[in-house]
């Protein structure tokens, strides 16, 4: 075959590829046979050294399990193919096309290689996709545009996408890499796969395998275990994981990174897969990631945005838009506390001599220590920061007796340190009770506390 005439004509950066079949089926050596000038000019540009005709394709690009099994589908199995993927480390864009090219030896075949890679994504590219493939990543981003309830949703996507894989298990699992530890964010299994499911695997080992997938991943947008070449190869990189698949009876699996923004959020996997359909699997898997990754970034950053609205910065606790919003569901009968169940006032005395004679830091440092006594006290009760120095808990569980065995250790445990003390003042609310009828009694009790307390110290009272 004349290469150099095969080439001509072609503009962009394009080679002819061929790759070595064995008997057995699996393939060997990949070699770049010859390029067009562009290509030429390319490897010269980036890899600082002229090109040298049929060489392993390694030297110029980086290896790539789905790159060499694309390389193989084209030249053997006659699949002219496209795909357009990030390649994460080296921050670019790659859009390839593979055609397949005639070849008269018997265990070698051929493949003309266009390609272009650009340091952006080109959003018309990524739209650039096959109907059936649109249609699948058009439907979960509906879905997950009109989910009331997210987490409910993404397992209806997930269940989605495990039937067009034909696979076993289909999940989502999150990275907490501050708890160093995973969470299933949503999961799909068939029913009789007899799997289990993805939670009854985590603990710290677990993390840590996790942590390893990055660098088996190196710059690929995937990972496809399909056959035995690849399960021997993965059991060559990473004998671990390899190790934990087959524990686990998973024979196939497609694994993808879930990123946005430059930071790893987690990963997305389909196990068990319909090895035929790998390319349509890959192509529609890859764009829905992407999506998916968006969506997940968004709603971490709701439940973010929703922690700190309802927390007291300064002391760690709930503040009182929390404790009013509680309030309002417990009076309307939506709360997550029934009776009997203890209304608890706390409130600092003496705090403005702190701040005067101390500075603010100490009155600030004051109020979480308070914070901190009430949190060991009250284990489990939840508590709020009502205003600047009054602390309210709702207390369950406990009877009046207890209650008040509990507010003796608080005082007890106040007067140890050296600035806090506690007015306190409280209510048990039992059934058909008032909330907010309770919570006026235990501050009413508090205020009385309080006075009792100036009244002996009367000097913290204005200075």
């Amino acid at each position: 075959m004349d290469f150099k005439k095969v080439l001509e004509g072609h503009k962009n950066k394009t080679c002819i590829i061929s790759v070595e079949r064995f008997s057995d089926g699996n393939y060997g050596n990949i070699r770049i046979v010859e390029g067009n000038k562009a290509h030429y000019d390319d490897m010269l540009k980036t890899i600082k050294h002229p090109f040298v005709p049929d060489s392993p394709y390694e030297q110029y690009f980086p290896m790539n399990k789905n790159f060499e099994d694309f390389c193989y589908r084209a030249s053997f199995m006659g699949q002219p193919l496209h795909t357009y993927v990030e390649l994460p480390r080296m921050g670019l864009w790659l859009n390839m096309f593979l055609i397949p090219l005639e070849s008269e030896e018997e265990n070698i075949g051929y493949c003309l290689y266009t390609y272009d890679v650009k340091p952006f994504v080109d959003s018309e590219q990524q739209a650039s996709l096959s109907a059936d493939t649109s249609t699948a990543v058009l439907q979960t981003c509906i879905k997950l545009r009109g989910a009331s309830d997210i987490r409910t949703t993404f397992n209806e996507v997930l269940e989605d996408i495990r039937e067009l894989c034909d696979s076993d298990n289909c999940c989502i699992l999150l990275l907490d890499n501050m708890e160093r530890k995973c969470v299933t964010f949503g999961e799909a299994i068939k029913p009789e796969s007899g799997l289990r499911q993805m939670d009854t695997y985590y603990d710290e080992e677990f993390y840590e395998l996790c942590e390893t997938w990055k660098a088996t991943l190196g710059d690929s947008s995937s990972i496809i275990i399909k056959d035995d070449q690849d399960r021997e190869w993965l059991e060559s990189v990473n004998p671990e994981w390899y190790k934990s698949l087959c524990d686990a009876g998973v024979r196939t699996i497609v694994l993808l990174p879930l990123n946005y923004n430059d930071e790893l959020l987690g990963y997305m996997w389909a196990t068990n897969f319909n090895v035929e359909d790998t390319v349509k699997i890959k192509e529609t898997l890859e764009i829905t990631s992407f999506f998916v990754a968006s969506e997940i970034a968004n709603y971490i950053l709701l439940q973010k945005l929703g922690v700190l609205s309802a927390m007291d910065m300064l002391t760690g606790v709930m503040n009182r838009n929390a404790m009013n919003n509680d309030v309002d569901a417990i009076a309307s009968g939506k709360g997550d506390i029934e009776p009997p169940y203890a209304v608890v006032f706390a409130d600092l005395n003496g705090l403005k001599r702190v701040n005067d004679e101390q500075g603010h830091s100490e009155g600030d440092r004051t109020l979480k220590m308070a914070a901190d006594i009430l949190g060991g006290v009250f284990p489990g009760s939840k508590i709020y920061r009502a205003g600047g120095d009054e602390f309210v808990a709702m207390v369950r569980w406990l009877d009046e007796a207890e209650i008040e065995r509990r507010v003796r250790v608080l005082q007890d445990q106040a007067d140890a340190t050296e600035n806090v003390r506690f007015a306190v003042g409280t209510c048990m609310v039992r059934e058909g009770d008032d909330i907010r009828k309770a919570m006026q009694i235990a501050d009413e009790k508090m205020y009385t506390n309080k006075q009792e307390y100036y009244a002996l110290y009367p000097e913290k009272k204005y200075r």
